[in-house]
C-alpha cells in the first residue's frame, strides 16, 4: 500500500531573504525519493527557528511516517514538555504542511481533496503590500487604481502613519484622507479592509472606528493588541463594524474564548505560525459553529498561499484570503513553480498532486537570509517594507 512504510529520512532548510522579512522553506524528504515542501514567515526570529527544527528532527522527525501527520503534531508539540509558542507552532507547520504535501503527491490527488473535497471552485483575494507609495491622498488613489486595474475587487491598507495606543487629530484627519481617497479611487463595489495591527487603546479604537464607518470597511483588524481580549471586548461592544483578527494567536485552543465570547466577526489564523493545513482547518471548522468567518492572514511567500488556498476550497465558511506576493515578491518569482496567481480577483481551484507547486533550491540561493526589520512605529515603514530587489 502506498506510503504504507514511507519514512521522513531528513530536513532540508532554505531562507529566502527580503528586506522586511525572511521566508523559510523547508523539504522534507522520505526513503521512497518523494519530498514535500512547507513555508512560514519570521519577522525576526529566522534563527531561532532553524535552531528549532534542527533538534526537532533529532527528536520527532526523523523516521517518521509522513502519512500519520497527527500523530507527528502531537509529538512536535507536546513531546518536549512545554509550551509551544510562536517558533514551535511555526516549525510545526513547515513539517506538517511538507507531509499534506508527500501525501497528496504519493495519492495523485490535491490536499484539498484529502481534507473532505471542494465547496468551490475558486477563492476570492484581497490585496496587501500595493500601498508603497507617499501618504498622500492623491498617491494612494492612483496605486488603489492601479490594484483595481489588475483585477482585484478587494484590498487592505493601514492609513493610520506611526500611531501607536493613541491618534492626534490631524493623524486622524489624515487617516480619513487616505481612507476617503481610496474608496472613491476603488468604487462603492470593491471591499476595503483597515488594518490597525493592534496598536490602539480601546477608547481610540472605537474613536476611529465611528471615523471610519462611512467609508463602510469590510472589517476593522486587530484594533487593540491581540493579547488582551478585555479591550477587545469594550471595542466590540461600541462598534458595528465588523472586526477581524488572530493572526498573532499561535495555537487554534487559545482561540476558544473569542469565540465563546462572540469579540471577532472574522478569524484570521496564519497557516505558517498556527501549526499547518490541519491544524487551521480544524479551526475553521470550529468557527463554522460560532457562524464566524475565515479569513487567513497571509504575508508570506507562495508556498504559504497554496496551503491556504487547500484549506480555503474546501472550507464553507471562507471569506477571502489575503495575497502579498503579487506586490511584495516581484523579485524572488522564480523560487516557487506553480504559484498560485489572481484572475479577476479569484484563486481558481487546480487539480494538481499535493499543495501544487514545486521549491527550486537553486533559485532560492540567490536571495540569501538579511537581516529582515519591520518596524509598525518608523516613520515610512509603509515604503521601506514589501521592496524586494534581485
Amino acid at each position: 500500500m502506498i506510503g504504507q512504510s514511507m519514512r521522513i529520512t531528513h530536513l532540508e532548510t532554505h531562507v529566502v531573504g527580503t528586506p522586511w522579512r525572511n521566508l523559510t522553506y523547508v523539504v522534507v524528504h522520505t526513503d521512497e525519493g518523494l519530498h514535500g515542501v512547507g513555508e512560514t514567515r519570521m519577522l525576526g526570529h529566522t534563527d531561532a527557528l532553524l535552531g528549532y527544527l534542527r533538534e526537532a528532527e533529532r527528536n520527532h522527525i526523523r523516521g517518521s511516517d509522513p502519512f500519520a501527520i497527527e500523530d507527528l503534531v502531537r509529538r512536535m508539540k507536546y513531546g518536549d514538555y512545554g509550551r509551544a509558542g510562536e517558533i514551535v507552532m511555526s516549525g510545526i507547520a513547515c513539517v506538517e504542511t511538507a507531509c499534506w504535501d508527500i501525501k497528496g503527491k504519493a495519492l495523485g490527488v490535491p490536499v484539498w481533496q484529502l481534507l473532505g473535497g471542494a465547496v468551490t471552485d475558486r477563492v476570492p483575494a484581497y490585496a496587501n503590500g500595493w500601498y508603497t507609495t507617499e501618504r498622500t491622498p492623491e498617491a494612494y488613489a492612483t496605486a488603489a487604481r492601479a490594484v483595481i486595474e489588475r483585477g482585484y475587487r478587494a484590498l487592505k491598507i493601514d492609513p493610520f502613519g506611526t500611531g501607536h495606543f493613541e491618534l492626534s487629530h490631524a493623524e486622524t484627519m489624515q487617516a480619513v484622507a487616505l481612507i476617503e481617497a481610496v474608496r472613491s479611487a476603488i468604487g462603492p463595489g470593491a471591499e476595503l479592509m483597515l488594518e490597525m495591527h493592534g496598536r490602539f487603546s480601546p477608547a481610540t479604537a472605537v474613536r476611529l472606528a465611528h471615523e471610519m464607518a462611512p467609508f463602510r470597511p469590510a472589517w476593522i483588524e486587530e484594533p487593540v493588541p491581540p493579547e488582551n481580549l478585555a479591550a477587545l471586548r469594550q471595542v466590540a461592544a461600541k462598534t458595528e463594524l465588523p472586526i477581524a483578527t488572530g493572526e498573532r494567536i499561535h495555537d487554534r485552543i487559545e482561540f476558544r474564548e473569542l469565540f465563546e465570547d462572540q469579540l471577532a466577526d472574522i478569524v484570521q489564523p496564519d497557516l505558517g505560525h498556527i501549526g499547518g493545513i490541519g491544524e487551521t482547518r480544524k479551526l475553521a471548522a470550529t468557527a463554522e459553529t460560532y457562524y464566524r468567518l475565515i479569513a487567513p492572514h497571509n504575508v508570506g511567500g507562495a508556498v504559504l498561499t497554496a496551503a491556504s488556498l487547500q484549506v480555503a476550497f474546501c472550507t464553507p465558511n471562507f471569506k477571502v484570503l489575503e495575497h502579498f506576493n503579487d506586490f511584495a515578491d516581484a523579485g524572488i518569482k522564480d523560487v516557487v513553480t506553480g504559484a498560485p496567481e489572481v484572475v479577476d480577483g479569484y484563486f481558481v481551484r487546480h487539480d494538481r498532486p499535493g499543495l501544487g507547486v514545486e521549491f527550486d533550491a537553486a533559485a532560492a540561493a540567490e536571495f540569501p537570509q538579511q537581516q529582515a526589520h519591520f518596524d509598525l512605529w518608523a516613520e515610512g515603514w509603509e515604503k521601506r517594507a514589501p521592496q524586494v530587489s534581485r
